[in-house]
């Protein structure tokens, strides 16, 4: 079902606010060299819940920060709050993921060049690496 203008209004004011909020936090916290990115919020039709999607470079790190931007939900969506009181009644529940569609389109263009061809080395597909 195709998001609303609402939907997309308020999922573009999280994901301007979001930037600010979590680059902010991640150079005060010493982290020096790592950018967050939020690729894309995407809020529920009722507006109690906004998906958000995370790209982090470098991608190592990615797994890491995002057990500590779970952990920190709370403080996160405070800050929020604080930030779009004008804008918005409620704050909406915040869900974090990592966007890997980067990785994934890398990895069709390495196939599509021949650098990478899942049809001659098989355990490049996920799917068919022997366990």
């Amino acid at each position: 079902m195709e998001e609303s203008h609402r939907q997309k209004k308020i999922g573009g004011i999280l994901q301007v606010d979001l930037v600010d909020v979590l680059q902010g936090a991640a150079t005060k916290g010493g982290m020096r060299g790592i950018i967050i990115s939020v690729s894309k919020v995407s809020v529920t039709a009722d507006l109690s819940l906004a998906k958000v999607y995370l790209s982090i470079f470098p991608n190592k790190e990615a797994a890491e920060l995002l057990v500590g931007i779970r952990s920190n939900t709370a403080l996160i969506r405070h800050e929020l709050a604080q930030r779009t009181r004008h804008q918005l009644r409620r704050m909406p529940n915040l869900e974090f993921y990592i966007d890997d569609s980067l990785e994934y389109i890398e990895r069709i263009d390495k196939s599509l060049r021949g650098e990478e061809n899942p049809i001659r080395d098989a355990d490049l597909l996920d799917k068919r690496k022997k366990k």
